[in-house]
């Protein structure tokens, strides 16, 4: 299957959010990447249902909802009716992560989980069977513009492994310090889905950003 680009709202101007999302719905990425932040789970908050809300109805593209949060169990169903396709929650923030799958599952989304840098690939042995996705952070989560951890290419060849031996089809999305420079070699180790802040919304040409991302 073709790759998928998840342009990061994190890295838009939040003064003019409007835009950004008008930019990717006209854009060849099949996917729009909400990193929602609350200040306890990561150090830094960033926005929330009220907002995903809001943009939901300028674009028709798969709201990818990453949330960095304690206790997301109970927000679940307020994220799908804000608009939330695909709802990734951490391992490091799930008591009963396969609960929280099932939850996601049983309110109509995609359910993904996502691992800290410092988190072992072995550790998602008994879930992965159960996700649509894995997100593997390639940056230490709660701020953008961070640079590459180079481990993540390990990572991605470890989880191929457990995919394959689970009978997995979760999709592999990587997030944080991707760019032109490394999409290859990540597409090359497995990934699906890449996570597009900086490279794209700090490019002089984001729409030419998405592009060269999506042809790579």
């Amino acid at each position: 299957m073709p790759h998928i680009i998840a342009p990061s709202l994190l890295s838009a101007d939040f003064a003019d959010l409007k835009t950004a999302v008008k930019l990717v719905d006209e854009s060849p990425a099949p996917w729009l990447h909400l990193d929602v932040m609350d200040g306890v789970f990561v150090p830094n908050i960033s926005f929330g249902i009220p907002v995903i809300k809001a943009i939901r109805m300028h674009t028709k593209k798969v709201f990818d909802v990453h949330l960095m949060i304690v206790r997301p169990d109970q927000y679940i169903g307020a994220f799908r009716d804000a608009g939330a396709d695909v709802l990734t929650v951490h391992y490091e923030a799930c008591t009963h992560l396969h609960r929280s799958i099932q939850a996601i599952k049983a309110a109509g989304m995609k359910a993904g989980v996502a691992i800290n840098p410092h988190t072992p690939a072995s550790a998602l042995e008994d879930i992965m069977a159960d996700v649509d996705l894995v997100c593997i952070m390639s940056v230490n989560p709660g701020f953008g513009g961070q640079k590459f951890i180079e481990n993540t290419y390990t990572k991605l060849n470890t989880l191929g492994a457990l995919r394959k031996s689970k009978g997995s089809g979760a999709l592999f999305e990587i997030d944080g310090g991707v760019g032109i420079d490394n999409v290859n070699k990540l597409l090359a180790h497995g990934a699906n889905v890449l996570v597009a802040g900086n490279s794209v919304f700090g490019a002089a040409d984001p729409m030419q950003a998405i592009k060269a991302l999506s042809a790579a």
